[in-house]
């Protein structure tokens, strides 16, 4: 997906357009990652590894998927993680209200039908209020969200006083943990999702519009497409995503609080941007993404077995997004710069 806004002869708008549409060493850093921690750690490089990469990686995966959908609109939305916990409430609390130690396993599924779909609904209507506000009435998404993620949170703390709950049916759990051929299907899951987001992203009119009005809303606007009505859907998309992983997390920790994955806020930033997700909005690849998390879920394995405190991975993990920031801006100037030396010296 390529900025359309931009042109090839540019100048300095036109570099930037390049610069990010180049990310070949994105891969190289992953496997130079993975050789340097199998060097340094006997046993990193084994099956309980991978395992435990592919147990960990879904919930924030998910989630980074629903901070990427409004990133690249030039939006953003710090409510996802109270979205994810509020949703899982709902469905935890209905599990297990609706079922005893005596339900049969037809009233256990169609409870948890129920819970899924409670959810479900619960995310739809949290996604249209917050993508009607951002859309209707112009107030940044930052302060729009940041205001959805208070009111959400407040309600979910008051309504369960700060508790976990738990004791809904083992069966779901147990669905939830198992895994297909060694691979657990919570990750499929997280593959599926990842890869219809792509193609929504990148393959449909709602994908385009959404980079166009990252590129320019006005533009956008001016070309007969309904922006109010795609920024509805591109809310809308990401708290269905939140429902997702909150369906999730019930899954893998057979509980459900306020309190959950709220570190995981700025690692889906980091991880878009690292992706090549512009912040500024209209250019992402799911791609991207994907191996991004790859790279700080690596990190997090090899600094975890080397013993450092996960304190200390946070913030080299917000190092690298401030690295990587100051190189998204650093990098066209100083090629536009070098270009223009280039050039002198030839005449």
């Amino acid at each position: 997906m390529v900025d359309s806004t931009h042109s090839p002869n540019d100048g300095l708008a036109g570099l930037v357009a390049r610069m990010r549409d180049a990310k070949p060493g994105l891969f190289g850093l992953l496997i130079l990652l993975v050789a340097a921690f199998s060097l340094t750690i006997p046993g990193f490089a084994s099956w309980g590894t991978l395992n435990s990469f592919a147990v960990q990686l879904p919930i924030l995966g998910l989630l980074s998927l629903a901070m990427v959908v409004p990133l690249i609109t030039g939006g953003l939305n710090l409510a996802i993680i109270a979205t994810t916990n509020q949703c899982a409430l709902l469905m935890a609390w209905i599990m297990r209200s609706m079922t005893t130690a005596d339900s049969s396993s037809t009233e256990v599924f169609g409870v948890i039908l129920l819970a899924l779909l409670a959810g479900l609904l619960l995310a739809l209507v949290i996604g249209i209020i917050t993508g009607a506000i951002v859309a209707y009435t112009g107030v940044h998404p930052i302060l729009v969200t940041l205001g959805t993620k208070s009111l959400i949170d407040g309600i979910s703390i008051y309504m369960t006083r700060g508790e976990a709950l738990s004791g809904f049916p083992q069966s779901y759990s147990v669905v939830g943990n198992s895994a297909i051929a060694g691979i657990p299907v919570t990750f499929l899951l997280l593959v599926v999702v990842a890869v219809v987001v792509g193609i929504i992203l990148r393959k449909t009119p709602f994908g385009i519009s959404c980079a166009m009005i990252g590129s320019n809303m006005e533009a956008t606007r001016f070309s007969a497409i309904d922006t109010r009505r795609v920024l509805v859907g591109v809310y809308t998309l990401s708290s269905v995503l939140c429902f997702v992983a909150a369906a999730v997390t019930l899954a893998v920790f057979n509980s459900a609080s306020a309190d959950y994955s709220q570190s995981y806020l700025l690692v889906t930033i980091l991880a878009a941007v690292l992706g090549g997700v512009d912040p500024f909005g209209g250019f992402g690849k799911v791609s991207g993404l994907m191996i991004a998390l790859a790279i700080l879920q690596i990190i997090s394995s090899g600094f975890n077995q080397l013993g450092i405190s996960p304190y200390l991975t946070t913030a080299i993990w917000g190092l690298i997004l401030i690295f990587v920031m100051a190189a998204q801006t650093a990098y066209p100037y100083l090629t536009f710069l070098f270009g223009q030396r280039r050039s002198g010296e030839k005449r």
